[in-house]
């Protein structure tokens, strides 16, 4: 495997962002191995439009409750799969270190409950930089949740673990009334790690509740049998799953994909030995309209509805398609059926 990086990295350095820490760990899981069908041409750098809903540098308000962040463009490694790679590889910067004008953005927008912390990944920051973001957020009254997207607790849990100074911010701002959650993203069983369990446990006695979302990951955790260990083990150790993603269709991503009938399948499959805790997460596409819950399926018609949306008139909207075994993105499904009636089956 190392021989197979360096090769890659011979050949076609420069091609492709690289950052690996944790080799003992990422060799097992290969979601961070560059692979030469990245180079290939497809997909978007920009899948989810962020462009189209960023109001400042470093700032997008998509829904009406949530404002985002950009606060870095470095993480703890890079997967090969992120929706938002062009961050490493464009040298056009979304990301701003002075973030004043972008807190008085959403001190301005009362609608604003939640904020995202995001990047890059947020705790690549120095302690004391998170902490005055922190603090300036919690210094608006109508900002009552603060959201921190992080892989660290899978590539770097000792960022945690070893900086008690980062545990005591976090312990600050997030109080019973207003609490800070940790986004984890635990793509594969293995990364859940011994050590990764004790830092969960570090954010909780500091008061931070910690959920996961996870893609559904060709050649990763494409397995029912896979997602089901991750699934369980994340709810024994006290962390709620939250959102199952369909792979976006970003630039390189294409091997990644998994057709969106067949994750919805796996992911189903995958819940029958989960208890309901271990199943609370929803199977979502982050479209450019919004968050697209795909929510059931027959062999002729697929089902989804919008669990968050742009446009708030369309959350709630139910949508019928006809069936398309090789789609892998929502913009795949043409064929929508208004006139769509279910046929009654009489038990006997």
């Amino acid at each position: 495997m190392i021989d197979r990086l360096f090769r890659f990295y011979k050949e076609d350095f420069g091609k492709i962002p690289v950052r690996v820490i944790h080799m003992d760990l990422v060799f097992d899981v290969f979601d961070d191995i560059p692979d030469s069908r990245e180079l290939k041409t497809g997909g978007s750098t920009d899948p989810s439009c962020e462009k189209d809903y960023t109001k400042k540098p470093g700032l997008q308000h998509k829904y009406d409750q949530t404002g985002l962040l950009l606060l870095t463009d470095v993480c703890g490694g890079i997967c090969r799969f992120c929706f938002r790679k062009r961050l490493f590889m464009s040298c056009e910067r979304e990301t701003v270190k002075d973030v004043s004008d972008n807190i008085e953005y959403i001190r301005e927008h009362k609608e604003i409950t939640n904020v995202l912390l995001t990047g890059g990944d947020p705790l690549t920051l120095e302690t004391r930089q998170l902490e005055s973001v922190l603090r300036q957020l919690r210094e608006i009254e109508h900002v009552n949740i603060i959201r921190i997207g992080s892989k660290m607790l899978a590539y770097n849990p000792y960022r945690i673990l070893n900086d008690q100074d980062l545990l005591y911010v976090l312990s600050r701002y997030s109080t019973p009334e207003k609490r800070i959650y940790l986004m984890a993203h635990f793509n594969h069983p293995r990364e859940l790690t011994a050590v990764s369990r004790e830092v969960a446990e570090a954010l909780r006695k500091a008061g931070v509740i910690v959920v996961n979302q996870t893609p559904i990951l060709n050649g990763i955790n494409n397995e029912a049998e896979t997602l089901t260990t991750l699934f369980r083990q994340l709810s024994f150790a006290g962390i709620s799953p939250y959102y199952v993603f369909q792979c976006r269709p970003t630039t390189g991503n294409q091997f990644f994909q998994v057709p969106v009938e067949q994750s919805y399948e796996i992911l189903q499959k995958s819940w029958q030995a989960c208890s309901g805790l271990a199943k609370r997460a929803r199977f979502v596409m982050s479209h450019a309209t919004g968050k697209i819950e795909m929510v059931g399926k027959t062999a002729e018609h697929v089902f989804m509805r919008y669990h968050q949306s742009a446009d708030p008139t369309n959350i709630g909207k139910f949508m019928v398609f006809k069936s398309n075994p090789v789609a892998q993105w929502f913009d795949d499904y043409r064929h929508a059926l208004t006139d769509f009636k279910p046929k009654k089956f009489w038990m006997l």
